[in-house]
């Protein structure tokens, strides 16, 4: 049986996530996804999520929304609360504001399973100057850290600042201990609180402009970057 959890954390992507779940619909019926459930993981928005969700719903009865109430803003948290209460093997995560294109689940998916992965990563190539939803300013500082990241704890991706990718909930499960659980990329912390080896395959993708809303990107995160990158480099 095809399964897969899809955990997305948004926060005010209620106009993002209406264009978005039809757009996941469309893959789950040209891969036959068997069990499929989309976990909308919301940091408390005020922009009507809930009767957005409850709308979509009716067409789509896998799609599932948690609102953390009462808790910090953490993109981090929101994951790993979406990877606590995923109930399939296989999470692949992604944002809600359309710049990770849905229709790269397929690929992603078929070479997780095929090839027997314990990660596939939507990769960007930041090198490249076109068509991505970046500014400048973004596009340098995303550079800037996966440099730092490759140096500092070890190649083992393109792009270990992606917010896209699929990977097997065990991993989750054997190192929820050792995670930072904190800031902006999940992605970072669950590769590299990881002992064990890990097979690792990246899928080029073309990273969207957002279509509504605005970036959560902000200095504050920047700097818990950073401590993230350094504080895992002490223990290495």
């Amino acid at each position: 049986m095809k399964e897969l959890s899809i955990v997305i954390p948004i926060l005010n992507e209620a106009k993002n996530i209406n264009q978005l779940i039809p757009e996941i619909n469309k893959v789950k019926i040209k891969i036959n996804l068997n069990r499929l459930e989309v976990l909308l993981i919301d940091d408390n928005s005020h922009d009507n999520i809930k009767n957005v969700v409850t709308r979509l719903k009716k067409r789509y009865p896998y799609l599932k929304l948690f609102i953390r109430k009462n808790k910090k803003k953490d993109l981090s948290k929101s994951c790993v609360e979406g990877f606590i209460k995923a109930k399939y093997k296989n999470i692949l995560v992604m944002d809600g504001d359309l710049q990770h294109p849905p229709q790269y689940i397929e690929k992603m998916y078929n070479v997780f399973i095929n090839q027997k992965c314990d990660f596939v990563i939507g990769s960007r190539d930041l090198l490249k100057r076109k068509n991505y939803g970046l500014s400048q300013i973004r596009r340098l500082f995303s550079i800037i850290l996966i440099l730092m990241i490759n140096f500092l704890l070890g190649n083992k991706t393109k792009d270990p600042m992606s917010g896209f990718f699929i990977f097997k909930k065990e991993i989750y499960t054997k190192n929820k201990k050792k995670l930072f659980s904190s800031g902006y990329k999940i992605l970072s912390d669950l590769i590299y609180s990881s002992k064990h080896d890990l097979k690792i395959k990246d899928v080029n993708i073309r990273f969207d402009r957002r279509i509504s809303g605005k970036s959560k990107m902000n200095l504050s995160i920047l700097l818990i970057l950073i401590y993230f990158i350094f504080s895992r480099f002490v223990k290495k």
